[in-house]
Order: C-alpha cells, then sequence, then structure tokens
C-alpha cells in the first residue's frame, strides 16, 4: 500500500489544477452581477465538507450534490444533467 508521500508524488499537481479551478470559477462569479446560481451555492456549500476530516468526504459531496428526488415525471423538460439538484420553487436560481 502506498504511503501519503507517494500519493502526494501522484495525485497533488492534479488536486492542485483542480482547486484553482475551483477559485477562478468563484472569482468568476463574485465578478458579476445577478442573484446567485443554485450551482454556484451548492459548490460553496461543499467547500466545509472538503475540509471536514472525515473518510466519506467523496460520498458526502456527491451526494449534496446529488438530486435525490424519486417523482416520475410524464416528460423530461430538458435532456441532460446541471451537476446539482435545482431548487424547489421560490429558491435561488
Amino acid at each position: 500500500m502506498p504511503d501519503k508521500k507517494k500519493i502526494a508524488d501522484l495525485h497533488f499537481m492534479d488536486a492542485r489544477c483542480k482547486l484553482i479551478d475551483l477559485a477562478a470559477f468563484f472569482d468568476r462569479m463574485d465578478r458579476h452581477e445577478g442573484n446567485p446560481d443554485y450551482r454556484d451555492l451548492a459548490l460553496r456549500q461543499a467547500v466545509p465538507l472538503l475540509l471536514e476530516n472525515r473518510p466519506d468526504r467523496a460520498k458526502a459531496i456527491l451526494d449534496l450534490l446529488s438530486d435525490e428526488s424519486a417523482e416520475l415525471l410524464e416528460s423530461a423538460p430538458y435532456q441532460g444533467a446541471f451537476g446539482a439538484p435545482m431548487p424547489k420553487k421560490g429558491g435561488a436560481q
């Protein structure tokens, strides 16, 4: 089993890049006017989970960003995914 140094040697630069990408996304969102987007808010809610010392951070973040609705629709209003659950009517958009 690899030790922490070997894991850092293999994956640090990729994690660093993703973290800088996330910071750049927040910078872009903060520079512009308008109501907060629910996807931006969802990512910001995930940051504290990222910093918690727990063995299931990835699952906790995936759960936060997953739509758990079980309601079947007659037809889909769109094709594709948004990456975060859409807020209920009256929420931030």
